[in-house]
């Protein structure tokens, strides 16, 4: 029997990271967005589309056994733009997988959900709520319709806060936060095979040495990192000098997003991606 998963945002950067790693035999990816992913491989189908479009959402979920949903601006932005396709267009998802019968949801929640968490030994994966931005906000309300879509509905809804996935850290704030690829689709697995998850939030991070955000929730569904950022320390730590993690950016979970939206006249954050 064929599996088939809803991917949204799929020609971003994570979900380009994220589909080779999750091809299976048996499984076929449909893969929404408003731009044409790169290169799809034969069990990859692109439906190119919005996730505030309904209708068209709808027909996505067709025959659709999970969804992760990456979709949305991945940048400080607009209230109004921030607010329709983050916000809106999440709601828009978990509505149309609710009457279509999905029975399982993985969302692409952040770290700028609890951007100005002060640096402690370990975040913990349920941290109240400190966004940092307007993007923050919207992963906040992310979180939210999640847990509302599970209370009311019975739907397994598993909100991943990520860190930051790309190849490899290229930063100092990176070596604290940092998925490797290779984990991030480990952790996806284990979001969509977890038995009856109900609702959960977990960090999605790699176990890495400099790592202070708990992998103790995304453990218990089966998620097993194996990636390690010290491996590129000492070629950052070569570039950038020692850092102090009781000053900014290094001393809460925003970074340098936190810092930009302390200042109450720059709503463009100068963005370190992380």
């Amino acid at each position: 029997m064929t599996e088939r998963i809803l991917i949204t945002g799929a020609a971003g950067g994570l979900a380009s990271l994220m589909r080779p790693r999750l091809a299976r035999p048996g499984r076929e990816l449909r893969l929404l967005d408003v731009a044409t992913p790169a290169d799809p491989a034969p069990h990859e189908e692109v439906v190119t589309a919005s996730v505030t479009d309904a209708a068209a959402v709808a027909e996505a979920m067709r025959d659709v056994s999970a969804v992760i949903h990456l979709g949305g601006h991945s940048l400080e932005g607009p209230w109004e733009d921030i607010l329709d396709v983050n916000i809106h267009g999440s709601y828009v998802v978990l509505e149309q997988a609710r009457l279509a019968g999905v029975p399982r949801v993985v969302l692409a929640s952040s770290n700028h959900a609890v951007g100005f968490h002060p640096r402690v030994p370990e975040v913990p994966d349920y941290a109240f709520p400190r966004p940092d931005t307007f993007y923050g906000v919207s992963k906040v309300a992310l979180e939210a319709l999640g847990s509302l879509y599970h209370d009311s509905f019975g739907m397994d809804v598993i909100a991943v806060r990520i860190g930051t996935c790309f190849e490899k850290p290229t930063n100092a704030r990176m070596l604290d936060h940092w998925m490797s690829p290779d984990d991030g689709a480990r952790l996806f697995e284990a979001c969509l095979n977890a038995p009856s998850p109900g609702f959960r939030v977990v960090w999605g991070v790699s176990d890495n040495t400099r790592r202070w955000t708990s992998l103790e929730a995304a453990r218990a569904l089966g998620y097993e990192p194996q990636d390690d950022s010290e491996a590129y320390a000492e070629t950052i730590r070569a570039a950038e000098g020692e850092r102090d993690p009781d000053r900014p950016p290094h001393n809460q979970i925003g970074g340098h997003w936190r810092l930009a939206a302390a200042d109450p006249r720059n709503r463009t954050p100068r963005i370190d991606r992380t």
